[in-house]
C-alpha cells in the first residue's frame, strides 16, 4: 500500500512572543491559519527509513521529515520501515512552517500506513519531539497557539478570502529574528482574545483589524517593507509578515483585486501565489 499525504503551509494572522521559559525557549500567543500551498509526502512500507526529498539540501538525518519517521517508529514500537518521497512547493526560511508540515505529513501517513489509528492527540505528543510547530500543522485548520506551539485551541474557520503570498530574496534565520525581538522595543502587539471573537462571528474584517507579527515590527527586513507597500495599493483587508519571516500575505474579500495584486507582485517576485484557508492534512491511499 502506499500512502500520499498533502501537507499545507501556515500563516501567522497574529503572532506575539510573551515571555521566554528557564531553558531559553520563547513562549508565544498566535493565530494560526492552514493555507492552501501544500507539501507533498508519499510513504511506502520498507525495512528500514530512507527519504527523497530532492529539493532539500541538508543530511537527511536533519530533515524534518526523517526524523518525523524515526519519532513515529520510537512511540509506537513498532519494528519496521518506511519509503518517504518528499516533494517540496512550501517556500523555504518563509515563516510558514514548511519542515513542520513535512514533519506532520510523515506522522499521519504513517498513522495510516500502518494502520496505528493513533489520535491526532497523540500524533501531536510525537510531533512536538520534532518541532514546535509540528502539532498545530498535524490538527490544521484556525488554531490559537500558546506555549512553544504546545497549547493548540482549535477556532472557527477563518472566513472564505483569498490569500495573496510573496517571498523577498532576503531572508532571515530564526535565531536572528528572535534575537531582534529580544532586542527591540515593541509597542504594537496584536488583540488575540479580539481577533478569536471576530472568528467565533465569522468577521473577516474584524479579524483582519487584529493582525499584528511583534517579528516584522522587530526585524525591518527591506523586502517586507517593499512587498507590504505593493499590496498595500491593492487595499487588503490587512497585510504583514508570517512567522519570524520572511514571506508576506495579504487578505482579500475580492478575487478580482487579489487576482490584480498577484500580477503585479509576479514582475518582481516570480514565486508569489494565491491561496485560500484550508482545513488540514488530506490523505489518500493507493
Amino acid at each position: 500500500m502506499q500512502v500520499t499525504v498533502h501537507a499545507p503551509a501556515k500563516i501567522n494572522l497574529t503572532l506575539d512572543i510573551v515571555g521566554t521559559r528557564e531553558d531559553g525557549y520563547h513562549l508565544l500567543e498566535s493565530i494560526f491559519q492552514s493555507v492552501s500551498v501544500y507539501d507533498t509526502v508519499v510513504a511506502e512500507k520498507a525495512e528500514s527509513i530512507t527519504l527523497d526529498a530532492p529539493a532539500c539540501d541538508c543530511p537527511v538525518e536533519k530533515n524534518t521529515a526523517y526524523k518525523a519517521a524515526v519519532a513515529f517508529f520510537k512511540a509506537t514500537g513498532i519494528e519496521g520501515g518506511v519509503t518517504l518521497t518528499l516533494h517540496k512547493r512550501i517556500p523555504t526560511q518563509a515563516g510558514m512552517g514548511g519542515g513542520s508540515a513535512d514533519a506532520a505529513g510523515v506522522l499521519v501517513a504513517l498513522n495510516a500506513l500502518y494502520e496505528t489509528h493513533l489520535s491526532k492527540e497523540r500524533l501531536c505528543e510525537i510531533g512536538l519531539t520534532v518541532g514546535a510547530d509540528v502539532p498545530f500543522c498535524v490538527m490544521g485548520g484556525t488554531a490559537y497557539v500558546t506555549g512553544i506551539g504546545e497549547g493548540l485551541q482549535p477556532l472557527p474557520p477563518l472566513p472564505e478570502c483569498c490569500i495573496v503570498i510573496a517571498q523577498p530574496q532576503e531572508g532571515i534565520s530564526t535565531k536572528e529574528a528572535y534575537a531582534a525581538v529580544d532586542n527591540a522595543v515593541i509597542l504594537d502587539r496584536p488583540d488575540n482574545q479580539s481577533a478569536i471573537a471576530y472568528l467565533f462571528v465569522g468577521d473577516l474584517e474584524g479579524v483582519c483589524a487584529q493582525a499584528v507579527n511583534v517579528f516584522e515590527v522587530a526585524s525591518e527586513l527591506a523586502g517586507v517593507k517593499d512587498i507590504r507597500r505593493r499590496m498595500e495599493a491593492f487595499s487588503p483587508l490587512c497585510s504583514q509578515m508570517t512567522g519570524s519571516g520572511s514571506c508576506v500575505f495579504a487578505i482579500f474579500d475580492s478575487r478580482e483585486s487579489a487576482g490584480a495584486c498577484l500580477a503585479d507582485l509576479k514582475k518582481d517576485y516570480p514565486t508569489a501565489t494565491i491561496c485560500q484557508p484550508c482545513a488540514g492534512v488530506v490523505v489518500e491511499k493507493e
